[in-house]
């Protein structure tokens, strides 16, 4: 039996590669983005409580109604943005199902979405195997903004989508009002949709605002903004997420959503339910996280490597010119293997694999997992 693939340029993702690396070397896995501390005790706790209290069964598909309603009073906090529980929101199993089942709602074949790169590497995959083409637009860099500009000129009558993402990963580069202004020009007066990749909404640092779509009245009309439980509360395991949409662009992504999953862990919601409630669990989120941040920005210093700045997410790029001119895949395996540190090739979140020889690292990690490789990475 032959298949034809609807991925055929898709391999192995550099993430697999670099954790089995990691696994092979007994490397610090600095690499894939994930906690290596314990989640809150309390939130673990009402989950327990809820298998307990036998809510085991299948929840309704939009999500249990409970936890739909503390994130609409949370959005209302943040955002002064009223979300309907009942009708625009859906709770999905992680932010990638949510950014999924956004584009498999819109796309036709033929559509072209617009994608930022350096980009998250199931944004294009997502949009090929819908048959639609992905425009993309490399970030400027060394601070990897947008240049607008290049997105006007990108935009034509089959452009169906944009798709951004703040705190970005891989760079943890963020989006600010001026590019909210410039995203209005672009958008206004056309059929465009808006995909914002929101995972990393609580992991913003040193006081910036979070530009969320959920602020834009305007904006949300024509959105699908996309979260995660899982990078918020360090639960990335869980593979819990949701989607917020107006009525009429929800409807349609619960039909998605119906004939796809269903449903999503009913313990699990109804702890968040409760957990949400406690929104200083939440609000001290980005302080626990800009402190890890910090450490490793100082701890680096004692390597040859030039860090750049990161204002969100788990993760901080840094270049290597003081250490070699090898390629940035190259090098990461190479420090694998010698070093015992496993990172991620910034050149593997590029279409076309363009590299300005930069490295990401996950400072998402405890003080000893940050300093042990360090301390190996001082050494190379």
């Amino acid at each position: 039996m032959h298949i034809q693939s609807k991925l055929p340029n898709v391999g192995t993702t550099i993430f697999t590669v670099m954790s089995g690396l990691a696994t092979e070397y007994n490397a610090v896995n600095l690499g894939q983005g994930f906690p290596d501390f314990p989640m809150s005790d309390e939130l673990t706790s009402l989950v327990n409580k809820a298998m307990k209290d036998n809510f085991n069964q299948y929840s309704p598909m939009p999500g249990w109604r409970p936890l739909m309603e503390s994130i609409s009073e949370k959005v209302e906090l943040l955002y002064q943005t009223k979300v309907n529980p009942a009708t625009e929101i859906a709770i999905t199993p992680g932010g990638t199902y949510a950014i999924y089942s956004a584009f498999t709602t819109i796309l036709q074949p033929g559509d072209e979405v617009i994608v930022f790169e350096p980009a998250y590497d199931s944004y294009i995959p997502n949009i090929e195997i819908n048959g639609a083409k992905a425009i993309t637009i490399n970030l400027v860099y060394p601070d990897y903004h947008i240049d607008w500009v290049a997105v006007k000129n990108a935009v034509t009558p089959k452009t169906k989508a944009i798709i951004i993402n703040s705190p970005h990963n891989p760079t943890g580069s963020v989006i600010g009002e001026k590019d909210i202004i410039e995203l209005r020009k672009i958008v206004e007066g056309t059929n465009i949709f808006i995909i914002s990749d929101e995972v990393y909404e609580h992991l913003i640092f040193d006081n910036i605002p979070h530009q969320s779509i959920l602020r834009y009245p305007d904006l949300l009309q024509r959105s699908f903004v996309c979260f995660s439980f899982g990078k918020v509360y360090n639960c990335t395991g869980w593979k819990l997420g949701y989607c917020i949409a107006p009525e009429p662009l929800m409807k349609e992504f619960r039909k998605v959503h119906q004939y796809n999953c269903f449903s999503c862990h009913t313990p699990s919601q109804v702890a968040l339910a409760e957990f949400l409630k406690n929104k200083d669990a939440y609000l001290s989120l980005s302080s626990l996280m800009q402190e890890k941040r910090d450490h490793f920005r100082e701890l680096m210093k004692q390597t040859r490597f030039t860090m750049h700045d990161s204002f969100g997410s788990y993760f901080i790029c840094g270049t290597y010119e003081r250490i070699s001119d090898e390629a940035d895949k190259d090098l990461a395996i190479r420090l694998t293997k010698e070093a015992g540190v496993a990172t991620i090739p910034v050149s593997a979140f590029y279409q076309n694999g363009k590299d300005d020889k930069v490295l990401r690292f996950c400072f998402s990690k405890k003080k000893e997992t940050l300093e042990a490789a360090v301390e190996k990475l001082s050494r190379f």
